[in-house]
Order: C-alpha cells, then sequence, then structure tokens
C-alpha cells in the first residue's frame, strides 16, 4: 500500500515542502529502502525508525518497503525525517488512516525507545507550513513552545510514537501549543550589567548613546582598564525591548543554529563576544551544510570585538561585506546560503601594543605602533560611524560617590524616544533606522543649511574623506538631531558627528 505524509527541509533560511512517500510491496525479497538523495545522517534512520516502533510494539512486515523522499534531486539532511518517515510506515500499514493527516505536516526525531526529541530549525519550518496553507504541525513537545509562536497554525507537541500515533488516530485528546509574543516581551528584563556602574566617561557614554539611537557601528579606543569592555557590555541594556517580529526572525537563527533555550523564544537582543582566536568560519557560518555564525547569531542584537587588533585581519576582512549588505551568503558545493546579519558592532583596542599612546606610560616605539594599528585595514574602519576615545580613570574618578551616575533605564528613554522618531520618519519604507539610509534617503532627510554644508565641505577636503565616509558622517548627524528632537542638522550636530569621524584618523 501507498502513502504520502509531508514535512519540511531546510536550506539555510530557506524551508521547502518534502513529500514522504512510503510503500509496502508484497513481491520481492524483504528489505527496507530509503531513497531521495539522502544525507548521512537520514540514511541512518532507518535503523532508529525500525527499532523505535518496535519498542513501541509495532513491527514492520517481512515485506520489500521502500520510502522515498521527493523532491529527489534536493539534498536532504537533518534527524526530524525521522517521525514523518513512521507515520508514513504506519499509514501503508492501515494502522492509520490516511483521511486524518490532511493538512497535516509532521517534524521529528526518534530515538530507540520510541521517545520523540526534538529538533533544530522547528520555527522556520511552521511558519512555512503556514504560509503554504497548512492547518496542523505535528512536532516534538520539547519545540512545541518554539512553533506555538507561530500564529495561524495548530501547534501539537508530542512525547512518544505512541502518543503521535494516537492522536493521528483520534484516540488520544491532545491540545495544541500557543503563546502570545507580547505577552512574553512584556516581561521584566534581565541585564545584569547597567550604566549606572560606569564612572564618570561622559564621552564614551555619550557616543554609545548615539550608536545605540541610530544603530551606528562604534568604535572604542584607550588604555588597559579604562571600562571599555564593560561599556560594552552594558550596551544591549539601552537598547529597546525586541519587537514580535525582530523576536521571530532571532528565534528562527537560533533554532536552526540548535541554541534555543528552554524558552522557545529568544526574548532579549543577543550579545555575542567571539575571542579574538575565532575561525574565519566559526564568524561568518559554515560546515558542510553551513550553520549561522556569529554574525548571524548577532542579528537585531550586538556583535562585540574587544581587542580587535589581534584578531586575525583576513577573519576581519569577513565583516566587510555583512556590514554592507545586513546578511552574509555562504556557497557550498551542495548549494548558496544567505542568512541575515544586521547587527551593531562594537568593538573596543588599545591604542597601541602596550596600550598607553601617546602617554608618558607608553613604551613603544612610533613603527610599533603604526605597525599595530595598521593591523585594522581602512576599508573596515571606514565602515565604522564612531570612534570614540575611552579615558584612563584615575582614584578621584573611581571613589567619588558624590554624583549618581544615569542608569541604563534612563538612558534607554532617550534611544526609544529617537527610535520612535526613525520608525515615524521611515514608515511605509523598507528601512528603520538612521544607519540603513541609503544616498537617495540620505538626500530627502539630511538637507544642510548653507552654513552646514559649507562645514562639512572644509572637513571632507581636511579629513580626506571617502565618499562612504561622507554619507555616514551625515547618517550619523541625523541620528545626534533626532536625539535632540531637532528637524535639521545644526551645525552642532554635524560638528559632533565629524569628531567621532575625525578620531579615526590616528585612533
Amino acid at each position: 500500500m501507498f502513502s504520502s505524509v509531508y514535512t519540511m527541509a531546510l536550506q539555510g533560511m530557506n524551508v521547502c515542502e518534502v513529500s514522504v512517500e512510503a510503500d509496502i510491496a508484497e513481491g520481492g525479497l524483504p528489505v527496507f529502502e530509503m531513497v531521495g538523495l539522502l544525507g548521512s545522517e537520514v540514511k541512518e534512520s532507518r535503523e532508529r525508525i525500525r527499532t523505535s516502533l518496535r519498542n513501541s510494539g509495532y513491527y514492520l512486515p517481512p515485506k520489500r518497503i521502500t520510502v522515498n523522499l521527493s523532491p529527489a534531486d534536493m539534498k536532504k539532511t537533518g534527524s526530524h525525517y525521522d517521525l514523518p518517515v513512521a507515520v508514513s510506515l504506519m499509514v501503508s500499514m492501515g494502522t492509520i488512516v490516511p483521511e486524518n493527516l490532511e493538512g497535516t505536516v509532521i517534524a521529528g526525531e526518534l530515538s530507540l525507545s520510541g521517545k520523540v526529541t526534538r529538533v533544530n530549525g522547528i520555527l522556520p519550518m511552521v511558519m512555512k507550513a503556514r504560509e503554504k496553507g497548512y492547518r496542523r504541525f505535528v512536532l516534538p513537545e520539547e519545540n512545541a513552545r518554539e512553533g506555538g509562536a507561530v500564529e495561524g497554525i495548530e501547534v501539537i507537541g508530542v512525547g512518544s510514537l505512541e502518543e503521535t500515533f494516537g492522536y493521528l488516530r483520534g484516540e488520544t485528546d491532545l491540545k495544541a501549543t500557543s503563546i502570545d509574543l507580547k505577552e512574553v516581551l512584556k516581561g521584566e528584563r534581565k541585564c545584569t550589567n547597567d550604566f549606572s556602574m560606569i564612572k564618570s566617561q561622559r564621552t564614551a557614554k555619550r557616543a554609545l548613546e548615539a550608536a545605540a539611537s541610530g544603530m551606528h557601528n562604534i568604535l572604542m579606543t584607550g588604555p588597559p582598564g579604562g571600562g571599555k569592555s564593560m561599556m560594552a557590555k552594558c550596551l544591549p541594556s539601552i537598547l529597546p525591548s525586541l519587537t514580535p517580529e525582530e523576536c521571530m526572525e532571532i528565534t528562527a537563527i537560533h533554532s536552526i543554529a540548535g541554541i534555543l533555550g528552554s524558552d522557545g523564544v529568544v526574548k532579549e537582543r543577543p550579545f555575542i563576544s567571539p575571542h579574538h582566536t575565532v575561525s574565519a568560519q566559526a564568524l561568518s557560518g559554515g560546515g558542510r551544510i553551513p550553520k549561522p555564525g556569529d554574525v548571524s547569531l548577532s542579528h537585531r542584537g550586538v556583535l562585540f570585538l574587544d581587542e580587535l587588533p589581534e584578531f586575525d585581519r583576513n577573519v576581519l576582512e569577513i565583516l566587510r561585506q555583512p556590514l554592507e549588505d545586513r546578511e552574509i551568503h555562504i556557497s557550498r558545493t551542495s548549494g548558496n546560503y544567505t542568512y541575515p546579519a544586521d547587527f551593531l558592532l562594537v568593538a573596543a583596542m588599545n591604542p597601541c601594543k602596550c596600550g598607553y599612546y601617546p602617554g608618558e606610560k607608553c613604551i613603544c616605539s612610533k613603527g610599533e605602533v603604526k605597525k599595530y594599528l595598521t593591523r585594522i585595514s581602512t576599508p573596515l574602519l571606514d565602515r565604522i560611524d564612531i570612534v570614540c576615545h575611552v579615558e584612563e580613570l584615575d582614584f578621584e574618578a573611581l571613589s567619588n560617590d558624590s554624583f549618581e551616575e544615569e542608569s541604563s533605564e534612563t538612558i534607554r528613554g532617550r534611544v526609544s524616544e529617537t527610535f520612535e522618531i526613525q520608525k515615524r520618519r521611515f514608515k511605509g519604507r523598507r528601512i528603520r533606522f538612521n544607519s540603513e539610509m541609503d544616498v537617495n534617503d540620505i538626500k530627502e532627510f539630511c538637507v544642510l543649511g548653507t552654513k552646514e554644508e559649507e562645514l562639512l565641505k572644509e572637513s571632507f577636503e581636511a579629513l580626506g574623506l571617502t565618499a562612504r565616509g561622507y554619507h555616514r558622517i551625515l547618517r550619523c548627524a541625523r541620528t545626534i538631531a533626532d536625539m535632540d528632537h531637532s528637524d535639521r542638522i545644526e551645525s552642532r550636530h554635524l560638528c559632533e558627528a565629524i569628531a567621532y569621524r575625525n578620531r579615526d584618523r590616528g585612533l
């Protein structure tokens, strides 16, 4: 008897329909064959399925069993095919009525005991199933909250083969899982680092607030112990809470990567801080079947690179493309994969190898300082909007408790106001922040007066700016004006943006 069950296949962030076809024939030698351009983990599933069925009280007949995963020209990888194959076999054996599977998609891995275990990439699969018009998705119980975040489709979590078959036969009543993302995201934010912990550093705090307000890339320089790393770790605490749409985007990426927690959804903006020994593959994403790298895992959040010059130069150069396109493309013989990579880059570095240039403590020669700074290429620096210097703190600044520092909550309130200004400005457009404006948007929203035009012209010639640098100054100036609730970019706003840009000439 022939049967067909539907599941989904992951190809990077893309999801495709797969039909799991099973046929049990009377003639021929008893064999269990699986075809359809299968990956090694799918080929191995035959024994998992056979043993799982036996331990659940179901035995495959000694006949010729053929399972085909269609379309046959698409590579099938992953362990989520176990459950749909098992269900398809039960339909072929007459244990489950085919009509009970109408409008249903199934995915899940099987253990030898018959337990249905969690799999990666469930959220994008459920979203695709809803888009295709399916009304129900049967998946592992451990993935139920993740799948339940998708509205408009019934998500059924199952814990075992026996429970799955009972439900599909109508003998077991299982409730659909559904979660309200808006309610989940309303919960109290968990920020362990707060700007109230940072003493002094007014200039650096102002630069970080500007970076957060317009999602501008920022580089902090200064001597060791000044608080660069700590301030970077505080930055997520002043970013506004996730929207449901952003939550779904981040959760989908983390689900594919297999790092999603038990909550089922990502509630906070990611903060990814790879060590300077990170490989190019770990940063960009890769593997035989490419998975998201750090640039994608930090999507809609912060990618923090501490001790920037210590990173391998070839690794850093990978950032140039995603910083412009906000996505990363990975090519393999198995196909081309695209992952989103819209992150806020925060980097920190010492001004020289010892860390104290140009102060009296510095023991580096001019040549050593130059060699250290040139580890970062000019094209990469050109993609950083804000460069700020972090001062070395003295004893009085550290021990003075008379002045109460601003909390992250206070700063976040101002950042949220600036976010709302940009939201209104770009309503109906594909962009959300000033840092995303293209040349035409800049012409429309960054109009300068005669005085400001002359100031920018002088700065362009004096600093030897590139076209990219020119546009990035205007984007940053627009953000600073928004922070000041000003409709037009004034000279003071432009001067601050130029000052942030000017610092990258000498760091």
